[in-house]
């Protein structure tokens, strides 16, 4: 009804502009809301950044590829189905611990990557630099005494030199997130040129940007800012030198096929198949389904 969307609305708007949290909603409520959007360039999207994720990684997968996510890899798993649905329906796809994984043990997956068989790998890290190194170890500058301890990343060190193509991505984009220089290397992005590697990260991706990697310089460098976000934006909020100083091509939104097809064949997918069954009943579509 009426009054739910409007709540909808005003829950969109109450992290960026101060509105009362009274259920009561006066119609001026969303004329002020809505002029200090427009003021601060803010748009009404219909899909999360949840969703904005999974869209953006799916794009990444190639028809006849074989493509693989890990453990615990809730929005690759939903993009690699996507790109299955839509455009890529002869990838071979693994998502590990699930039935999209022909392997009995994750020994032979890892063979499979070192064979140079594995086309696209997703990956990501509490921290990523410039230089595409990304850690998943610990925090602190101190090595022996850290700040805090992560579980590390198992073998993704290892598929950062033997995928093909490695997509890092980040749901968070603040300068925690984003620094100058990770505390602690569990994958590099770039290694010398006597050591055997056979792919390297391609992209960076974030809710608020996507960077490419510059293979010949070793760095990241911003492509396309997502929408709301401006250069302004991105700057403030990244830890280390964007690579240009001019606004950038913004990246094209999903489409009500992309956005259709997650909320429904692959939410359904991921149920049906116990993939991150909970995650995708209360995550994909939700905004939609509550209308």
């Amino acid at each position: 009804n009426t009054d739910h969307l409007l709540m909808r609305i005003l829950s969109k708007l109450r992290p960026k502009v101060e509105l009362p949290t009274s259920a009561l909603i006066d119609p001026s409520e969303i004329e002020r809301a809505v002029a200090a959007l427009r003021a601060r360039g803010w748009w009404l999207m219909d899909y999360s950044e949840t969703e904005l994720m999974v869209v953006l990684l799916s794009r990444e997968v190639r028809d006849g590829e074989i493509s693989a996510c890990g453990a615990l890899s809730h929005i690759p798993a939903a993009a690699l189905l996507l790109a299955y649905e839509l455009h890529a329906p002869n990838a071979e796809l693994i998502i590990l611990n699930s039935v999209f994984n022909p392997f009995r043990t994750s020994r032979q997956f890892h063979y499979l990557s070192q064979r140079g068989e594995l086309g696209l790998f997703f990956a990501s890290g509490v921290q990523v630099d410039r230089h595409g190194n990304y850690n998943l170890h610990q925090l602190g500058p101190d090595l022996d005494r850290p700040r805090t301890r992560f579980p590390g990343g198992y073998g993704g060190g290892l598929m950062y030199y033997s995928a093909r193509r490695t997509i890092v991505f980040r749901t968070e984009h603040t300068r925690r997130s984003l620094v100058e220089r990770v505390d602690y290397i569990s994958a590099a992005g770039s290694t010398p040129s006597d050591v055997l590697r056979l792919g390297n990260p391609s992209k960076l991706v974030t809710p608020k940007a996507i960077f490419r990697f510059e293979k010949d310089e070793g760095v990241l460098r911003l492509d396309t800012t997502n929408t709301p976000w401006t250069l302004d934006d991105i700057r403030a909020n990244t830890g280390f030198d964007l690579g240009v100083n001019e606004p950038v091509a913004p990246t094209p939104a999903p489409t009500s096929e992309e956005l259709e097809t997650l909320r429904v064949a692959v939410r359904e997918k991921m149920i049906t198949t116990g993939t991150y069954a909970e995650w995708a009943r209360r995550t994909l579509g939700a905004e939609a389904q509550s209308a």
